[in-house]
């Protein structure tokens, strides 16, 4: 056991804890003032009870003794046989219990992910019970296929450094699917104005996403040694790449923007997320660059559609991770990282082949699995509040509180 990649891990985890109030904050400053609240109870209540299921359940399913490349057997349920010695499969240098926490955190904003695709009209207790059906049914069975000891997927040689396509897509490509059998927002057809309720907060939110993704990816290495250091920098590189691409295609179109450059930082982290430990860190520019290239333009065109997916998870998270996940096809060297492969620049277009089959069959999967994990919920207790729930605003509705109270 090492006591620096022990130390490196634990704080790796509570880095990527921290990311799921800051998504918090930055989902809360995109919506109107009157479902602040509701909007960041949102993240808080999915940290509670995912953060629940993991220990019971998620974390076997997800990377307990393969069956059939499929799904984690029970073996390690409610963490039996789980403890303080190192595992003998993953991350041999750490307490299995360390490992366990921090895989947690990822299963946990994965969820909390999707809900920027529902926010404004989603019944509170709707969200919960999709999001329990959503980890149990989605989230846990790709992540065994990417990252468990025998997945298929892990078998076949797609890689996914810190989740995205594990994270990244599966949340993105879900939000679409549940935002289209959930229905727009009121006013959304007419075009009525939505503007965000406070700018300043998102900023706040995507300065923290930024600092906590430093454990998401580089804590990914599972050492504290040079493989951290090299996704350290590659996940900083990206996302400033990404924000300053951003600032000139709103300079472009229009103007650039805080809420622009926020989204761009976000986009870049996103795309570098699967990348990160297996390309050249000079290798993120040209990654972050193409990533806000193609969510920005993503966005735009959604906007100019009937899909009310609110605040453009399908368009940051789903394609910027679809492009990050080629890219590691693209960019990776074994010279970075000997557990990878050299990529299409190398000469290996093998491995560009596998991250697309990859792509392709969680794209599907999530979309399909969502779609009908959602039409369930919608049936037996309703997704949507009541249309003059609707217009009052969650805050109140749903939590009988406001954000901007007092005289």
């Amino acid at each position: 056991m090492s006591a620096g990649d022990t130390a490196w891990i634990l704080i790796s985890t509570a880095l990527v804890m921290l990311m799921t109030p800051g998504l918090a904050l930055f989902y809360g400053g995109m919506v109107r003032r009157k479902n602040v609240l509701s909007t960041m109870m949102m993240s808080f209540a999915i940290l509670a009870v995912i953060g629940i299921l993991w220990v019971l359940y998620g974390y076997t399913l997800a990377f307990g003794p393969d069956k059939g490349g499929i799904i984690g057997g029970l073996n390690w349920i409610g963490l039996s046989g789980v403890g303080q010695e190192p595992s003998s499969v993953y991350a041999t240098t750490v307490p299995h219990l360390a490992f366990v926490m921090f895989q947690g955190m990822f299963a946990i904003i994965t969820v909390a992910l999707i809900t920027g695709a529902v926010v404004e009209r989603i019944k509170f207790s709707a969200l919960l019970i999709f999001s329990v059906l959503w980890f149990t049914l989605v989230y846990c069975p790709v992540a065994h296929w990417v990252w468990g000891s025998g997945g298929w997927l892990a078998e076949l040689g797609a890689l996914d450094f810190a989740g995205g396509t594990v994270v990244h897509i599966t949340a993105g490509i879900s939000a679409i699917a549940v935002a289209l059998v959930l229905g727009p927002r009121k006013g959304f057809a007419e075009k009525q104005a939505m503007e965000p309720g406070n700018i300043p907060m998102v900023a706040l939110g995507a300065a923290l996403l930024w600092f906590g993704w430093f454990g998401f990816n580089a804590g990914s290495a599972l050492t504290s040694g040079g493989l951290a250091a090299s996704a350290f920098i590659a996940t900083n590189t990206a996302a400033c790449s990404a924000a300053f691409t951003w600032i000139a295609l709103g300079w472009i179109h229009r103007r650039p923007s805080l809420l622009g450059v926020a989204t761009g930082a976000v986009v870049g982290l996103v795309a570098i997320t699967p990348a990160a430990g297996f390309v050249d860190p000079i290798a993120a520019i040209p990654i972050g660059m193409v990533a806000a290239a193609i969510s920005y333009y993503v966005m735009m065109w959604r906007s100019r559609q009937s899909v009310d997916e609110s605040l453009d998870v399908w368009a940051c998270h789903g394609m910027g991770g679809t492009w990050g996940a080629l890219a590691a096809g693209i960019f990776a060297s074994a010279a970075i990282n000997s557990a990878g492969a050299d990529g299409l620049i190398h000469g290996n277009v093998a491995l560009l082949a596998k991250q697309l089959a990859a792509v392709a069959v969680v794209w599907v999967f999530a979309f399909g699995a969502t779609w009908i994990i959602a039409k369930i919920v919608k049936a037996v207790v309703g997704l949507r509040v009541k249309g003059e729930e609707e217009v009052v605003g969650l805050d109140i509705s749903q939590h009988g509180e406001r954000a901007y109270g007092g005289i």
